[in-house]
């Protein structure tokens, strides 16, 4: 299938700007070609695009695909690639497959089951109303992109975990080196993530940090546990910082930019806005590790495959159902529940602490941008005047 069935210029990968109000021409072109579509990728060489509802599916169930970068074509550029170690060098939750991914699922999945996140609810509110009181105080407009959308994810996470918010600034700095394209901030990025999450260790924690560390396998090591860390911290922050702007940009938007219908019902706000703009437009690499056919078309082993996670949220056929914002399979996002609870917050304050809380630009002004790869979009900014 050649590549021209996506049209020339319209580049998954590509670092892209566009209007939040615009049509995604990218997601119509790739449905377009057909259910598993050929690209050529930076890294190197050709990867194929899954953009049907049901093959995505088996794709994210089926054992012969896995996760672990070690599978990732020879020559690959694994930084243009994005890839994390491998799973013999970095075992987590996002490496591994079977066994030994379900053993480490089982010690993170009781610290952001359901039950555990709505006990947290009011402390949650709590932080939310809190930070845009402070945002709120001087009665000027404010840039909610510029410090809230980064900071409130991540003093939830660090309050969660047990590491001291006075860390808070370290933390924000470095999700924001994370975003940009120079490798060099996004080791140093990582790192100090890394570092940051022993703070949540000591041995009077009662933070969900102290009780992974507890949980995990007994054969981890130190560091292993606080990559393990640093994933919920940055994974945490990332999809719901992501997410927030476009949120809270159609909560405060009139018109026929107040999507759903029910825009009144926050719970539905937050599930349709996650469905057509989710945080994440792929899903992160999974790798054959044997020959395979998919959509009556041969794959090798070691052949990369990306679902196209927003192409089939926002397919007009899509049927009814559960959408794959935070996947599906043994794989599906393990803090799906605390990001629900975090964005329905922030709403929630919004109507109740300032219901005269408005966009101080149009709807149709507001611009997002990606740095290209696998990365999401993100508004430049999102101007709100919280009084009114």
């Amino acid at each position: 299938m050649p590549d021209a069935a996506c049209p020339e210029g319209l580049d998954p990968f590509a670092a892209a700007a566009h209007g939040l109000s615009e049509p995604d021409l990218m997601r119509t072109a790739l449905r377009a070609a057909g259910p598993l579509v050929p690209r050529d990728f930076p890294a190197g060489g050709r990867v194929w695009i899954v953009t049907d509802a049901h093959l995505a599916r088996e794709v994210l169930a089926d054992p012969r695909i896995a996760k672990d970068p070690a599978l990732a074509p020879p020559g690959w550029d694994r930084q243009r690639g994005g890839l994390e170690p491998t799973a013999a060098e970095q075992p987590c939750l996002t490496t591994l497959d079977g066994p030994d991914h379900a053993a480490l699922r089982r010690a993170h999945a009781p610290l952001l089951n359901a039950k555990r996140i709505r006990e947290q609810s009011d402390r949650i509110h709590a932080i939310a109303r809190q930070l845009l009181a402070e945002l709120a105080a001087d009665r000027a407009p404010v840039d909610l992109m510029a410090g809230f959308t980064t900071r409130y994810p991540l003093t939830v996470l660090l309050d969660l975990l047990g590491i001291p918010l006075d860390h808070l600034d370290r933390a924000a700095d470095a999700c924001t080196r994370m975003l940009g394209n120079n490798a060099g901030d996004q080791g140093r990025a990582i790192a100090a993530l890394t570092e940051l999450a022993a703070a949540g260790l000591h041995d009077d924690s009662q933070g969900l940090a102290a009780e992974l560390r507890d949980r995990i396998p007994a054969d981890a090591t130190n560091d292993q546990l606080r990559y393990h860390l640093f994933a919920l911290i940055f994974a945490g922050q990332l999809t719901t910082d992501a997410a927030l702007g476009t949120l809270i940009a159609h909560a405060l938007a009139g018109g026929p930019h107040r999507t759903p219908a029910d825009a009144d019902n926050i719970d539905e706000l937050v599930r349709e806005t996650l469905r057509t703009h989710p945080p994440a437009p792929f899903t992160l690499w999974r790798f054959t590790t044997t020959e395979i056919e998919l959509a009556g078309i041969r794959l090798p082993a070691r052949t990369p495959i990306l679902v196209d996670i927003q192409g089939i949220n926002t397919n007009p056929a899509r049927t009814l159902g559960p959408d794959l914002t935070f996947g599906a399979g043994p794989h599906y996002c393990i803090g799906a529940h605390l990001a629900h609870l975090e964005l329905r917050a922030v709403v929630t304050v919004l109507r109740t602490d300032f219901p005269h809380a408005r966009l101080t630009i149009p709807f149709t002004e507001l611009q997002q941008t990606s740095i290209g790869g696998l990365q999401g979009s993100r508004l430049t900014t999102l101007p709100v005047a919280l009084h009114g």
